[in-house]
């Protein structure tokens, strides 16, 4: 199920609250001079297991994949400073 139908059109209300609600724990735990590589590690733990909990093995793999192809894109690289 796509989180949105368009680049113009606003997320969902609920993703725009997790959205924030995780960038201010980014920026809590940056305060805190926690290392973004933990900080990463430990977000990214968090969600596999959140994953692991309301899908199944291949939606899992399925939001892996896409994953990897931002990445091979390069979609990400404008986020490397954030």
């Amino acid at each position: 199920m796509p989180m949105t139908s368009g680049p113009e059109q606003e997320p969902p209300a609920e993703l725009s609250l997790a959205g924030s609600v995780v960038d201010k724990s980014i920026e809590y735990m940056k305060g805190q001079n926690v290392p973004p590589v933990a900080i990463a590690s430990a977000l990214l733990g968090g969600c596999m297991a959140l994953l692991a909990r309301t899908l199944g093995d291949e939606a899992i793999i399925g939001v892996l994949n896409n994953a990897v192809a931002s990445v091979r894109s390069g979609e990400l690289r404008g986020h490397k400073n954030g």
